[in-house]
């Protein structure tokens, strides 16, 4: 059977995209974004903050083994994780805002896989050349001395940056210096090591070999971006009516037929996803407006109108093949779900700082011991068990006294204590037996259970917190 008469295969294989560089006001906008983003996650690590000489001077610190997680002057607790669940709700609500007015905005600029792209196509460039220097050395099937030696150097400078990205990526869960002096002499714990390696894996991979594939096949954000999308949202289009028919000789008596576009490719050499944008809207744009960059530059060359790509809306081509000016702008991102959007991310923001202004420094969890629910003394005294967890959020160790009302008779002493006092480490929860007794007689016979509510004070500030819980075994 010859070839072909076979079926075609399942899969295609990847064609690789060497973009040629382009200079412009949104690759401009992109380098600045990329050493923005960069220079936050290389560099966030080691910033200090003084919170006090018991706790983390680390500004940023995912501590594990303390179960915290320091942000400046923000300490978040395990069971303040609404906080983190409030954030991740306004990241999803921001995404949702940027896509319904910008399209994939988010995905051209910020995203860390687009980020770290560009990142190792710009030193792809500057070791091998640009694009036509580098699809030759592509096509040069025959390795010698020069390709090997611009392959190996281009390797390791990716392993070097994957390599400074799960370092960075490590040093947000433990003390930056200390950690780095670890890592360095062979001391850190092999989880670190492990982490570090398989980050600089997946980095070296995605940025270098699959780059434009995460994007297609492993993210599911281009599926679901149409649900977010309508025909006002603002993203990179092609100007059909005015490009069209396109072609390259200008000379001839059709010229004044032809439209506005020189099929010069500029658009489809510049594009990180390898796409043609004259072909319509496809899954694969990430909305990184290099295209236009490069069509502007051209039709400024030809003395043509800039804006045969650009961004734009749907909404508007009616108007604009009837040679109407488009909507201004701020019509498109104002209108009834970008505003929904916003109000909700604002909404959400607004809650969590109110939570977090109004959360207490102090703070007590009540769990009576069941086994047994109560215990009668020698003397006819009924006593329960409580194991009470006291947390200190402070930047020092305080005292916190515990009293109980409900009952006058009932009286509250404390395992290990003297008195009814007892000293919580800086920003720790210390678990405190606690006993409470009510004499025999007190009390109505017939209550087998009481009410009670158990109180704790920070002795040097005053302020207070408190549990309601019970006091059993009264009727007997």
């Amino acid at each position: 059977m010859s070839d072909s008469s076979q079926a075609p295969g399942l899969y295609a294989a990847r064609e690789p995209i060497f973009p040629r560089r382009v200079s412009g006001k949104f690759r401009t906008l992109k380098w600045v974004i990329m050493a923005i983003t960069l220079g936050i996650y290389y560099l966030l690590p080691w910033i200090r903050w003084d919170r006090g000489p018991e706790l983390p001077d680390q500004a940023v610190l995912l501590d594990l083994a303390g179960r915290r997680f320091y942000f400046f002057w923000i300490e978040i607790w395990p069971h303040e994780f609404y906080f983190v669940a409030g954030l991740l709700i306004m990241a999803g609500l921001g995404l949702f805002l940027f896509t319904s007015a910008l399209g994939r905005v988010w995905c051209g600029y910020a995203c860390p896989q687009t980020v770290w792209t560009d990142l190792f196509i710009l030193v792809e460039r500057w070791i091998e050349g640009d694009r036509n220097a580098r699809l030759r050395l592509h096509r040069q099937k025959k390795w010698d001395i020069r390709k090997a030696r611009l392959r190996v150097t281009k390797w390791i400078a990716w392993l070097l940056i994957g390599l400074a990205t799960g370092g960075a990526w490590v040093f947000y869960f433990a003390d930056a210096p200390t950690l780095a002096q670890d890592l360095v002499t062979g001391q850190a714990h092999p989880v670190a090591y492990t982490t570090m390696a398989i980050l600089t894996f997946t980095t070296f991979f995605f940025g270098g070999f699959a780059r434009e594939q995460i994007c297609i096949y492993a993210c599911p954000w281009p599926r679901i971006q149409a649900a977010m999308m309508d025909e006002d949202t603002l993203t990179v289009g092609y100007r059909d009516w005015r490009g069209e028919p396109r072609g390259k000789h200008r000379k001839s008596a059709e010229a004044d037929k032809m439209g506005d576009c020189i099929d010069c490719m500029a658009c489809v050499n510049v594009c990180p996803m390898g796409i043609d944008i004259r072909d319509g809207q496809q899954m694969e744009c990430i909305t990184c407006a290099l295209c236009i960059d490069a069509c502007d530059d051209i039709m400024a060359k030809v003395g043509k109108p800039r804006g045969l790509i650009d961004y734009m809306a749907l909404s508007d081509e009616t108007n604009e093949r009837a040679g109407k000016p488009p909507r201004p702008v701020w019509k498109h991102i104002l209108r009834p779900r970008t505003i929904m959007y916003t109000t909700l991310w604002g909404g959400v923001g607004l809650g969590l700082v109110f939570a977090l202004f109004i959360r207490a420094d102090i703070n007590m969890t009540v769990a009576p011991v069941r086994n047994p629910t109560f215990v009668t003394l020698s003397d006819g005294t009924i006593r329960n068990t409580y194991d009470v967890r006291l947390s200190n959020k402070h930047g020092e160790t305080r005292e916190f006294a515990l009293s109980v009302v409900g009952d006058p008779a009932l009286q509250v002493s404390l395992e290990g204590e003297e008195g009814v006092t007892v000293d919580v480490p800086a920003d720790t929860a210390s678990l405190q037996r606690v006993y409470i007794t009510a004499p025999r007689g007190t009390g109505p016979a017939e209550a087998e259970s009481t009410g009670l509510r158990l109180w704790v004070e920070d002795v040097t500030s005053g302020e207070r917190a408190y549990r309601d819980t019970t006091f059993n075994g009264r009727g007997n």
